[in-house]
């Protein structure tokens, strides 16, 4: 098994970080505008990018302003049972984003660019958390 793994620090307090990765307003700046969010243990988010791409993200845990985890049930197939977890550290009113997308079957292209494509959400989320602006798939040129 194969994970990704990417660390950002943002200057903003967790609790800031955790409602932007938990919201339909912070996810729509920082990944899609065109999302359905759901806020318990158990239901799924879904995230369109495109007319032909839609993520289902289940919510394995919620813990106010620490840890967020997703299990991906449809989505591109190389991500089907892989999970995205969010764990965040707050010292002196920044916080340490550490991103993981786990149990990936192995390493492929699509891993290589979805490695990338974590970096710009984690740019994303920065943004939005410092300066009220991200970069969701919408607006990007790349």
């Amino acid at each position: 098994m194969a994970n990704i793994e990417q660390l950002q620090s943002i200057h903003v307090p967790a609790t800031e970080v955790y409602r932007a990765l938990t919201t339909a307003e912070g996810l729509s700046e920082v990944w899609t505008r065109e999302l359905k969010i759901r806020d318990r243990v158990g239901e799924v988010h879904e995230f369109q990018f495109g007319d032909d791409d839609l993520t289902k993200m289940q919510i394995v845990e919620l813990t106010p302003p620490t840890r967020i985890e997703w299990l991906c049930t449809e989505s591109d197939p190389e991500w089907v049972g892989t999970a995205i977890s969010f764990e965040l550290n707050e010292k002196r009113g920044k916080t340490a984003v550490i991103l993981r997308h786990s149990n990936w079957k192995e390493v492929t292209d699509f891993y290589r660019s979805c490695n990338y494509n974590w970096a710009m959400f984690l740019y994303s989320l920065k943004s939005y958390c410092e300066q009220g602006s991200g970069l969701p798939y919408q607006d990007r040129k790349f």
